[in-house]
């Protein structure tokens, strides 16, 4: 029996997942460490190093548990649905432990593989849900897309991530207004 195949091994690392995830839920990412992680969990803190060496690699392992409810039930009037759903993005980001995650797994899937392809994760799971939103909106004659729905997406999301995230100012109503402007000619239905 390898070690990651042992049962022991196995629950101590999905206790150091769950812990990893409620301390993220409660009080961010400051508060994924070793340290806090063993002590809430109950466990010793090189367990938790042994399972992740590093702070960055639990925080994506925590992140990956964390359900992304953006963009998942589009719904008729699609302009209207998409401006609350660019907001419920935009007033997560404005949160800072919320961008210093998104920040951390970016910069993080420069130089990691497995942090890459969480990231890849997570932005597929977005630019797929936002894609086709956007081509039932154009089904249903909702909207006419200026471009391919793919680039439409980027287009629409891009901006309030980069207000979040390099500029750290909050995205106000005019430039959800814009990011939704940009995706197409909106007709109301």
């Amino acid at each position: 029996m390898t070690t990651e195949t042992d049962p022991r091994f196995q629950r101590s690392r999905e206790t150091i997942v769950n812990a990893a995830r409620e301390l993220l839920l409660r009080h961010g990412p400051a508060a994924v460490t070793h340290n806090q992680i063993a002590e809430h969990a109950g466990i010793g803190r090189a367990t938790v190093y042994r399972h992740w060496p590093r702070t960055d690699q639990l925080l994506a392992e925590a992140m990956a548990t964390v359900p992304m409810p953006f963009f998942e039930h589009a719904a008729s009037p699609y302009r209207e649905w998409l401006t609350r759903e660019l907001t419920a993005i935009a007033r997560q980001l404005d949160q800072d432990d919320v961008r210093a995650v998104t920040s951390t797994l970016a910069n993080a899937a420069q130089w990691d593989a497995g942090m890459d392809a969480r990231r890849a994760g997570f932005a597929g799971i977005l630019s797929e849900r936002l894609t086709a939103a956007l081509d039932e909106a154009e089904r249903h004659g909702e909207l006419s897309l200026r471009v391919d729905a793919a680039t439409a997406a980027a287009v629409t999301i891009g901006p309030i991530y980069y207000r979040a995230t390099i500029e750290r100012a909050p995205a106000d109503a005019s430039l959800i207004e814009r990011c939704v402007a940009a995706a197409g000619e909106w007709r109301t239905p």
